[in-house]
């Protein structure tokens, strides 16, 4: 049985080598905590960087979960209209038949506006 001894420059090649930048972002990576005042904090990775200003964060178990904050245009704005159009567009088109609602309804008298 051989056994193989790593030098200190050996480890780092290979450590540097399976964390490289063209590892997926779902595989994870060791990152450092340390504390900034009284909080505990962590500096996000570039590959890992939010489009977002804001985080909602919340805790499930043992693990934290960061979600960007999407920021909601002003009621009533093109910007809001946009965005609707956008999310109805992602439901796709609807196979539904839409039902008769007037299926057994009688017909309405004529108004007679004269009396």
């Amino acid at each position: 049985m051989s056994v193989t001894a790593l030098t200190a420059a050996e480890k780092s090649a290979v450590y540097l080598t399976a964390a490289s930048t063209d590892a997926p972002a779902d595989a994870g990576r060791h990152v450092r905590l340390f504390r900034n005042g009284a909080n505990q904090a962590v500096r996000i990775p570039r590959e890992f960087e939010f489009a977002a200003q804001e985080v909602v964060m919340k805790k499930v178990g043992n693990t934290l979960v960061l979600e960007p904050v999407t920021l909601w245009p002003q009621r009533g704005s093109a910007a809001a209209l946009r965005m609707a159009l956008e999310e109805i567009k992602k439901l796709g088109p609807c196979g539904e038949t839409f039902p008769d609602v007037d299926d057994g309804v009688l017909p309405l008298d004529d108004i007679d506006l004269e009396k």
